[in-house]
């Protein structure tokens, strides 16, 4: 069967959540959104392309930062609510310079900071 993204379930916005995951190592990097035309790009192109809500336009991972993903597999949920992106990360994911966005954990009702910046 081909894949049209034009099947999936999007937001109002005509937007879909993708979770970025290292393929080698599992971790969850980050998450953003993204529309049919950005999904048509990333697999197209295996970088992998998002929408910016703030910027309303795409958003190639690591086009500034050099931070960029390599898309290693492309995964629809059950519910064709919610993507995920399984990739080839070079450099931290998150804007903070953080290997992942994910690096703040609650713990016995406290916010605990998990990782600190990368140094550049």
């Amino acid at each position: 069967m081909t894949f049209d993204p034009e099947t999936l379930r999007l937001d109002a916005r005509g937007l879909i959540p993708a979770i970025a995951q290292d393929a080698t190592s599992g971790e969850v990097l980050m998450m953003a959104w993204m529309s049919p035309e950005s999904i048509r790009r990333t697999l197209e192109t295996g970088r992998v392309t998002y929408w910016s809500r703030s910027r309303a336009d795409f958003w190639v991972k690591g086009e500034s930062s050099g931070h960029v993903q390599e898309l290693v597999d492309f995964r629809v949920d059950c519910d064709r609510d919610c993507l995920l992106v399984l990739v080839n990360q070079t450099g931290p994911a998150c804007h903070t310079n953080r290997p992942s966005c994910f690096y703040t954990a609650v713990r016995a009702g406290q916010e605990v900071i998990l990782t600190e910046p990368l140094d550049d």
